[in-house]
């Protein structure tokens, strides 16, 4: 089977405990950002360096083995680094996406990826350090999509019509501010794929809008439900 995951923000301890309990029901694990990219915090996950922790894990220590992992970059990655990358096999058989990056499954269905959003939370960040503003979706991100069949959807956030729908009553008060939501509609309306997974808000929920099946994830440790197997073709 094939999982979806919610933001890792880097606890990949719990992240292995639940590949390990399902290694031989897993082929391949897609992941909707905040996964926890940041080379120069070693070991740190986001909470640590929040609260000024000591390192608490092994940030390069995902023991998924030959289950692949493709993941696009949430607002919570080191965007500094991710532009640099040489390759996108961050560690073994762990793919970061690209914007606009596409992925055939063995079913034939094709998977765009296209990560990004507004960090409500860059008031207690650094520019440069552990903050940039490449964070958000840009027009140039998505102006040269290719005119191709999109079944499925792998995003930070999500177009205005979904968040529309989540009802949100925490700290996410971002409905004029995330040009990242702009760009992800005019994805919606661009390539009107089945189904759609996205995070970032830290909640669990599922609808049905412009004729699309779509999933927000919870985050790892949440009391929500932070993954989902992908829904079948059939």
């Amino acid at each position: 089977m094939k999982l979806v995951f919610g933001d890792i923000h880097g606890e990949f301890t719990r992240l292995n405990k639940i590949i390990n309990r399902r290694r031989d029901h897993i082929d391949m694990i897609l992941q909707c950002g905040d996964w926890g990219f940041w080379p120069k915090f070693h070991g740190m996950t986001y909470v640590d360096r929040l609260t000024g922790k000591v390192k608490t894990e092994d940030n390069y220590n995902v023991k998924n083995r030959d289950i692949p992992i493709y993941f696009c970059d949430g607002n919570h990655e080191d965007h500094e680094s991710l532009k640099t990358l040489e390759n996108n096999e961050i560690m073994k058989n762990v793919f970061y996406m690209k914007r606009g990056t596409r992925l055939t499954l063995d079913d034939g269905r094709t998977v765009l990826f296209i990560g990004g959003a507004y960090s409500i939370d860059k008031k207690y960040r650094t520019q440069g350090w552990d903050w940039f503003p490449e964070e958000t979706i840009s027009q140039k991100d998505i102006y040269d999509l290719p005119d191709v069949k999109i079944d499925i959807v792998i995003s930070h956030t999500c177009p205005r019509e979904f968040f529309k729908k989540l009802n949100l009553r925490n700290n996410f008060d971002i409905k004029d501010n995330d040009p990242s939501m702009d760009a992800l509609s005019y994805v919606l309306d661009k390539y009107k794929p089945p189904l759609w997974y996205f995070a970032h808000f830290h909640t669990f929920k599922q609808g049905y809008d412009n004729n699309c099946y779509w999933t927000a994830l919870s985050c790892i440790g949440s009391d929500e439900r932070f993954w989902i197997e992908l829904r079948s073709s059939k």
